[in-house]
């Protein structure tokens, strides 16, 4: 059963790639506005969890609930748009486009959805600027350092308003400071925006920044909310 008040839910979702399994009947559920740790051990299944919720993965069983939706019946072509639109994504290196500028890059998600140059990168701009790098604007990937590379990937995630903003593992390969203030600028930003946010992480300094932890281990969730 889809918990009261859930933007995304997954129930019973089992997953394997050939005999190993990743996913054994895991449960998992985030309201809108709201910040959830995933957390556990490499190879526990947590970043299959991520990607079965994002509609990247097809789960072996269980199901996928996005609002009224759910996701194993809707097309590739129909997940492909929401992944455009109302699913935003983080990833631990940012995985900006090298050849086009980071103005570029933050507008992207919205010129792939048909929005003028102009208006993309007018928006992208404001993100960028909300994300403190309106600065390196004009300047390729590989001439921004690791934050501000990152907070410009940030900012693509958020400029086109998504619901859900997926990230996976945001601060692995930032120092502490720098993370820091990613987590701080993204679970900020989402919160104001009423965005949910699916946050992997094997660090508790970072899941520190979430309302609600679930650990993931052998494949199977569980949440912590209310556990001593």
């Amino acid at each position: 059963m889809t918990p009261a008040g859930s933007l995304l839910a997954a129930t019973g979702l089992h997953k394997a790639y050939g005999p190993t399994p990743a996913l054994v009947g895991a449960d998992f559920s985030v309201h809108p506005g709201e910040v959830v740790a995933v957390m556990g051990p490499s190879g526990s299944g947590k970043s299959t969890l991520l990607h079965c919720l994002a509609g990247i993965v097809r789960p072996d069983a269980g199901t996928v609930r996005y609002g009224a939706r759910t996701l194993s019946e809707l097309s590739d072509g129909e997940r492909s748009a929401l992944r455009r639109g109302e699913f935003g994504f983080v990833f631990q290196f940012g995985q900006l486009v090298p050849e086009l500028t980071c103005v570029e890059n933050v507008a992207l998600p919205l010129r792939l959805s048909g929005v003028r140059r102009k208006d993309a990168e007018a928006r992208a701009l404001e993100w960028m600027e909300r994300l403190e790098v309106a600065d390196v604007r004009g300047r390729r990937p590989g001439e921004v350092s690791g934050g501000q590379g990152q907070r410009t990937a940030v900012a693509r995630a958020l400029v086109t308003g998504p619901r859900v903003i997926f990230a996976d593992e945001p601060t692995g390969a930032l120092d502490s400071l720098n993370g820091e203030r990613v987590m701080q600028l993204l679970t900020e930003a989402a919160r104001d925006t009423r965005a949910a946010v699916v946050l992997v992480t094997h660090e508790a300094r970072v899941a520190a920044y979430s309302d609600r932890e679930v650990i993931v281990r052998d494949g199977r969730a569980r949440d912590m909310a209310g556990v001593a």
